[in-house]
């Protein structure tokens, strides 16, 4: 979901035409068309051997190969257009003609902050139009170019649904690689056009039979994509009702950071209880941003000690001594590890790491033993442009030839484990969701954690946000209030 990093740059099988052509097999199957199991008949042998080919020259899969080299031909295609001046880069969306209330913001195809666009949700023909995840396949009618659309037939909605008015959500740095055409798991179960975004604040319309909602209930969850709309629909097992401390946008910042957070921390053996091992430290990457801001506060609450924070610039440690860290390193102003040394002699039970290329083999080298090397982004890999030239796509696989290798001789000798992840791909895993959302209400009730600092955006400043998250100048969590 959230910082739901992915090994390698990924994408979409065209610029932005033929949009059946490059449909998701989720989408496809939700439409009645049964799915071939991989590795069966003649077809699936192939996919086996391109799959060994592939895995032995470049560590990944052909298919996510395949979408690579499609973002690679699409994100040239957009930089090529908006170079020459066909197309024009914007920081507001243009509006929808007729002005309508109902929109979403769509990704028509990889590439930069031009490929943003509105489209039009409310009614059709009778029917209610809504955004909605990957997941939800049952008793909805995709709208044909538009994957990420439902037609509800009669304003219907399946029993275990509800249909949310949107009013805000948020913006995560995963977004950005949707839009570029980086991220696996919105390639093989959406396609382009894409509605991005992961979490939602809103008022509940209608609520299925078996929803657990009623109608006009205050909620907030995690959708499989689909977020960056008006009005959404979305499993009722996705949502909670919101906590009254917080404000809407509060709401719409903490689902998928908080809930990155803690499956981070699981991973890293915190949760649901502290280690009995005796070192305790952990260290945070990126400690100022909205996973990084959820991790420090919940290892706090774990009895992580001492918690480390790293940041970039100065004006984000006092962001960081506010939610708890025992020791902040601005690595602007210091030596990054020379100062981990010194807040943890003994090294480290656990890091988490966002950034990829930059640190990661520095920050399996700081774990102690039985140290977590917990690993969920790859921001250093990436560009912070808006448009991704041929230098940045060089530089971007100049940075892939230099990512470690851990080798598992040593992994046992030193007693290291090093664990990735992306929530985005885990939208069968009910009982995990569910753990999640309990704990983190849990601990928001008993101000155990608090929400991230919020900076608010309107609708038509998505491009704007976007280029502030990419920035990495933020604090905390960006929100686009829909009205």
């Amino acid at each position: 979901m959230c910082c739901l990093g992915e090994w390698g740059p990924t994408v979409t099988d065209s610029a932005g035409i033929r949009t059946e052509s490059f449909r998701s097999h989720q989408t496809r199957t939700a439409r009645g068309a049964a799915p071939r199991e991989a590795g069966v008949g003649v077809r699936g042998a192939n996919r086996g051997s391109m799959d060994a080919i592939f895995l032995a020259l470049t560590g990944q899969e052909w298919l996510v190969v395949k979408h690579q080299i499609f973002a690679l031909v699409a994100n040239l295609m957009s930089w090529a257009m908006v170079t020459l001046g066909l197309r024009s880069t914007r920081m507001r969306l243009v509006p929808l003609a007729d002005g309508p209330r109902d929109r979403a913001v769509s990704i028509a195809s990889p590439g930069g902050y031009e490929r943003f666009t509105f489209v039009p949700l409310g009614q059709q023909d009778g029917n209610t139009l809504a955004t909605t995840g990957y997941n939800v396949v049952e008793g909805v009618e995709r709208v044909a170019g538009q994957p990420s659309v439902v037609r509800l037939a009669g304003g219907a909605i399946p029993d275990e649904c509800i249909l949310v008015r949107v009013q805000a959500f948020s913006i995560n740095y995963a977004d950005v690689t949707i839009r570029w055409g980086l991220y696996e798991s919105a390639i093989r179960h959406v396609g382009y056009p894409i509605v991005p975004g992961f979490d939602f604040v809103g008022v509940v319309e209608r609520a299925g039979a078996a929803s657990g909602f009623r109608a006009g209930d205050e909620v907030h969850g995690v959708t499989f994509f689909g977020a960056y709309s008006s009005r959404l629909l979305v499993p009722g097992k996705q949502a909670r009702k919101r906590p009254g401390k917080l404000s809407i946008a509060e709401a719409a910042a903490v689902p998928s950071v908080a809930g990155t957070a803690l499956h981070a921390l699981a991973l890293a053996g915190f949760w649901p209880k502290a280690p009995i091992t005796t070192n305790k430290a952990v260290l945070v990457h990126s400690a100022a941003g909205g996973v990084g801001s959820m991790l420090v506060q919940m290892a706090r609450a774990l009895g992580a000690d001492p918690v480390v924070a790293v940041v970039g610039a100065a004006h984000k440690v006092a962001a960081c001594r506010a939610l708890g860290a025992h020791v902040v390193i601005d690595k602007s102003s210091e030596d990054l590890w020379e100062a981990a040394a010194r807040a943890a002699s003994g090294g480290f039970a656990a890091v988490f790491d966002a950034n990829g290329v930059a640190t990661l083999a520095a920050s399996y080298r700081a774990l102690a033993q039985s140290g977590h090397l917990v690993v969920y982004g790859f921001h250093t890999n990436l560009p912070s442009s808006d448009l991704i030239n041929p230098f940045a796509w060089a530089r971007m696989a100049a940075k892939l030839l230099r990512m470690p290798r851990f080798d598992p001789p040593d992994m046992v000798l030193a007693g290291r484990s090093v664990h990735g992840f992306n929530l985005s791909f885990f939208s069968q895993e009910d009982a995990l969701i569910k753990a999640y959302m309990e704990q983190i209400d849990t601990w928001l009730a008993e101000a155990r954690i608090r929400a991230p600092a919020v900076t608010p955006f309107k609708m038509d400043e998505v491009p704007r946000a976007h280029q502030v998250i990419q920035s990495g100048q933020s604090v905390g969590k960006l929100v686009i209030v829909t009205d």
